[in-house]
């Protein structure tokens, strides 16, 4: 399937934001519709997900963090 391209015109500043955006790998048209396009789907979040690596250490400090706030929802973290 061929998709038709459009050229655009950026200045530096806006090339460079979105260059900043950009993952290896990835297009400029990838960047600008994951950033400009629709909302996210459950089949997008539920992608994003699978690639979610977690360590078990992060995950106590989760549950330590969830803990300590029970008593006062409005306590910031410690960081």
């Amino acid at each position: 399937m061929c998709m038709a391209v459009k050229t655009i015109t950026i200045d530096l500043e806006a090339y460079e934001i979105l260059a900043h955006k950009k993952r290896p790998g990835q297009s400029f048209s990838q960047v600008i519709k994951e950033r400009l396009g629709g909302t996210s789907t459950g089949r997008d979040i539920r992608a994003l997900l699978g690639n979610l690596a977690i360590s078990e250490k992060t995950l106590d400090g989760v549950e330590r963090q969830i803990r300590a706030r029970r008593g006062s929802k409005a306590k910031a973290a410690r960081l």
